[in-house]
This record gives structure tokens, C-alpha cells and sequence, in this order.
């Protein structure tokens, strides 16, 4: 339970800056992670149905561990109550779980990391405009709109010697429709958890989705094999990140403006960037990498700064 100085305490800048970095650094980790899943498990770029097996082991067990923490923490069982609960659940379920990462595990096993990196960011520009259009508090600002183009361009230009140009639908296209949906899930996040827990909420959707992405891909032909301890870890380790990460960015969500908390998405890819060269082996331009930091940064603080003058 988020009691009320919690709740103040979540909309001071000195709190909610660090937390919801710390969302976007665990974020962040799950590029390579879900890369080196990928060859643990021995799923080829092509195979479909494992991609969506794996992903979808990856958020049942998130649902599962989100809840099994709520209930130690709240010494109760984590249920859902009402029926207007269990339509938040199967909406966010097939929005922020099945649809967002279906197409986003399809995109990445068929395109550049780097190209990943950018699309996938735009995410965080499609959250504030919609959040504009949805909450009438949440204002579209010059400064908001400097921010997003600061943090985009900083993710361009990170990518940009990288990056292949063109675009194909089952490439580039899906990982735009994985940042739209994304978009759309921050913003019911903050719309059902007026009236549901948003932890609660986080978790039954994780493990809805999740088992929904499971049948999915064992009915469609995918297997997941190769079971060392190596393959087993990422697994669990993607699912600790999804639990704590989609948990606290709900809580977020909920006690402040979606535009404020969704800007720092913009720091995923820098992130995914620096973690793929440690983990990977991947090579990493250390000044370029400090002047994208720097460009997201900025970005995150025009978002964050609190104007009057809407557009």
C-alpha cells in the first residue's frame, strides 16, 4: 500500500528522477539480455513462434514474481475484486503485455540493434503527445516538445553511423507499433490506477499476457530447448526487471504527469547501448555515448520544467 507521505514523497523531483531512471537502467539491460537469450536458447532470427515463447515465459513469470512480492509485503493475497478490476487487467494484458512486446521481440530479431534503439524510443515522444490529448492536465508545452526532440536526437546520433536506412513493416514497422502500443499502455496505467492498485494491476496483466504469449507460441510451432543454467538465468533475470521495473513505473504513473515520467524512457537506449558493449563485446564511442547522455539529459529536464505556455 502507497501511503499519503509516500505519495507526496513521489512527486517530489528529488524521488521520482532517481526511481524512474532506475526503471530505465533495468530496461535498459534487457537489449542484450533478450540477445543473449536468444543464443542460449538457440532461437534463430526466424523463429516466430520461440520468440514469442520466450517472451512469454519472461512475463508470466514477472506476473508471478510482482505478485508473490505483493503478497509478502501486504501479508495477503493479491486478488482482484471488482469486475471493472478484471477488464483493466485483460485490456493492459493484451495492450502493454501481448501486443507491445509481441511485435517488439519480432522487430528485434529482425533488425539492427541501432535501429531498434531509435524506434523503440519513440515511444516516449508518442506518451507525451497522447498524454496531452488525454489528460487535461498533463499540457503540451514548448519545453515538453524540445525535450522530446533533444532526447530523439540524442538517440539518433547515437545510432546514426550504425543505422541502415529504409523500412520494412515486418522490420522498422512493428517496432513503431510496439512503441505506439507502449504509449497507449502508459496512459491507461495512469487512467484504470485511479480507482485499482497499479502494482496489482502490473502483475495480474504480466501474468495474463504472459500465459496468452505462451499459448501463442506452443501453438504455433515454437520450443524452447537447450535448458543450462546460463539460459535459465537471463530468463529469470528478464523477469525480475519486467516485476520491478513495470511495478514502480505504474506507481509512478499514477501519482504524476505521464509526460514527466515517460521522458525518461529516452534513456533505455543510451543505456542498452553502454550495457551491450559490457556484456556483448559490442564496440561503444565513448565521447559520442557522453554527448547522447548529455542531449537525453537536457531533454529530460525541459520536459520536467514546468511551463505555462501550452500549445
Amino acid at each position: 500500500m502507497v501511503t499519503a507521505q509516500m505519495e507526496a514523497r513521489l512527486q517530489k523531483p528529488q524521488w521520482y528522477i532517481p526511481l524512474a531512471t532506475l526503471c530505465c537502467l533495468l530496461w535498459a539491460s534487457a537489449f542484450p539480455a533478450i540477445k543473449l537469450g536468444y543464443r542460449f536458447f538457440a532461437i534463430a532470427a526466424e523463429d516466430t513462434a520461440a520468440q514469442i515463447l520466450f517472451a512469454g515465459c519472461r512475463f508470466a513469470l514477472a506476473g508471478v514474481l510482482s505478485l508473490a512480492i505483493q503478497a509478502v509485503m501486504e501479508k495477503k493475497l493479491p486478488l482482484p475484486r471488482r469486475k471493472q478490476t478484471f477488464l483493466h487487467i485483460g485490456i493492459l494484458a493484451a495492450v502493454q503485455t501481448a501486443l507491445t512486446y509481441t511485435f517488439f521481440y519480432l522487430s528485434l530479431a529482425r533488425i539492427e540493434g541501432s535501429a531498434g534503439s531509435v524506434l523503440n524510443a519513440a515511444g516516449s515522444f508518442f506518451c507525451v503527445l497522447l498524454a496531452a490529448a488525454v489528460f487535461r492536465e498533463d499540457k503540451l508545452t514548448l519545453p515538453k516538445v524540445a525535450g522530446c526532440v533533444a532526447g530523439l536526437a540524442g538517440i539518433v546520433l547515437l545510432n546514426l553511423k550504425t543505422m541502415q536506412l529504409g523500412f520494412h513493416f515486418g522490420g522498422e514497422g512493428l517496432m513503431l507499433v510496439s512503441a505506439a502500443c507502449y504509449a497507449l499502455s502508459s496512459v491507461l496505467i495512469k487512467r484504470f490506477s485511479r480507482s485499482d492498485n497499479p502494482a496489482l494491476l502490473c502483475g495480474w496483466q504480466f501474468l495474463v499476457g504472459g500465459l496468452l504469449m505462451v499459448a501463442i507460441g506452443l501453438m504455433s510451432g515454437g520450443r524452447l530447448v537447450h535448458f543450462e543454467w546460463k539460459a535459465v538465468a537471463v530468463l529469470l533475470y528478464l523477469a525480475m526487471v519486467s516485476a520491478v521495473a513495470y511495478t514502480l513505473w505504474s506507481v509512478l504513473l499514477k501519482f504524476n504527469d505521464v509526460s514527466r515520467i515517460s521522458v525518461f524512457g529516452f534513456i533505455n537506449p543510451v543505456g542498452g547501448v553502454i550495457l551491450s558493449a559490457l556484456l556483448l563485446g559490442e564496440q561503444i564511442n565513448v565521447p559520442l555515448s557522453a554527448l547522447c547522455l548529455l542531449l537525453v539529459s537536457g531533454g529530460i529536464v525541459l520536459v520536467n520544467y514546468k511551463s505555462k505556455k501550452r500549445i
